[in-house]
């Protein structure tokens, strides 16, 4: 077994200890894949780094790049080397990839200015997450068998990382959802409560002082119990805003108008305008799991446009026709960053075809980004 150089390894290990601090931070998983390219192409001189992930039907998605060529959003193909390491995990290295059989069919134009090639699997065993390739321009010397060792120990620790990350996230989005449900059960079994009896209580006392009291306190008085009504009708709204706002809740459909509203309304907030809500047809009767997908599908349309579109517009569309739901967002910002991650839209277009519907996403710096979900309603 070869001994990795002591000043490689240290730096292997600094630089997993990096990507592994920021991954546990509580940002965005998303946040760290750039990291990890930037750190493989310092750790192997390579000219390129690509991480790749993988998607349902086992093929690879470029989600992050580090160097002169730019191909983020790239779909290679699932027979290509890159997505024959991340279902086998056995690194595959060659001299030049534009002429090796193994390689050569499945080089995108884009990347055939490069020659020296090695892919390895990025994630852990348990879950494979992808692979991770570098890149050296024709003319310099191939990947050794030290770089393969030491990129395959780092994606291994870099993958790990993201695992976690996510895991973190999932387990602070739980937290979250569950005090949501808690501070909304306070509410509605102990303020409303209160406040019912509060009004109670000063009705009583208005019958019992009818004909004592001035005509200006007597109007005190009726204000008063109005104010009590309308305070309950308010956080009765909150109540539903806070359980509608889980995508897991198993709230009845009716509940997706709410949803609508209160995510339009959060990202209103952010973008420092309140975006266009449009409802036709009636949602009464949208199976909840469809409606569940739905929410989600908002959230993550709104969360890239706060995040990313510098928009000064937006209209969110959400129509129920014969045979299905529509939901369309648009926004008249830069469009989509080419050197952004795809998975969040990837997500949009999973949870449409797994209710059987589809997801078009059309993107560009001049005319912004529009988001369209559809799935069927029998």
């Amino acid at each position: 077994m070869r001994i990795m150089d002591p000043t490689l390894a240290g730096r292997t290990l600094q630089v997993a200890t990096e990507i592994t601090t920021a991954a546990l931070s509580g940002d965005d998983p998303d946040a760290v894949l750039p990291l990890v390219v930037r750190g493989a192409a310092e750790l192997a001189a390579a000219h390129l780094c690509l991480v790749s992930v993988r998607g349902e039907d086992d093929r690879l998605t470029v989600e992050a790049a580090h160097g002169g060529t730019n191909p983020v959003g790239i779909v290679l193909s699932a027979r290509s080397a890159a997505a024959r390491v991340a279902r086998s995990g056995i690194p595959v290295v060659v001299d030049d990839l534009t002429s090796n059989p193994v390689t050569a069919p499945f080089v995108p134009p884009q990347l055939r200015i490069y020659g020296p090639f090695a892919v390895v699997p990025f994630g852990t065993r348990e879950r494979r997450l992808g692979a991770l390739a570098v890149y050296r321009r024709r003319g310099h010397v191939p990947f050794t068998a030290t770089d393969i060792e030491m990129l395959t120990a780092f994606a291994a620790q870099a993958g790990l990382a993201l695992v976690l990350a996510e895991g973190w996230t999932a387990r602070q989005r739980l937290a979250v959802y569950e005090e949501r449900e808690r501070i909304a059960r306070d509410l509605h079994d102990v303020i409303i409560q209160r406040l019912y009896a509060a009004g109670v209580q000063l009705d009583l006392l208005d019958r019992r002082l009818a004909g004592k009291l001035t005509d200006q306190e007597a109007q005190r008085l009726a204000d008063a119990v109005d104010q009590l009504d309308q305070t309950i009708a308010e956080v009765r709204g909150h109540v539903r805003a806070l359980r509608s706002g889980d995508p897991s809740d198993t709230s009845t459909a009716t509940d997706l108008l709410e949803s609508a509203r209160s995510e339009v309304n959060t990202a209103g907030e952010l973008l420092g305008f309140q975006p266009e809500l449009l409802i036709e047809g009636d949602m009464v009767d949208v199976p909840v799991a469809v409606a569940d997908n739905a929410r989600a599908a908002l959230r993550e349309a709104l969360s890239n446009v706060v995040r990313h579109s510098g928009a000064s517009a937006v209209t969110v569309e959400l129509q129920r026709g014969e045979h299905g739901l529509r939901l369309r967002v648009v926004d008249d910002g830069c469009g989509i960053p080419p050197d952004v991650t795809r998975r969040g839209l990837r997500h949009l277009e999973e949870r449409a075809t797994s209710v059987g519907g589809r997801c078009v996403v059309d993107s560009s710096a001049r005319s912004g980004t529009t988001v369209v979900w559809e799935v069927p309603v029998g």
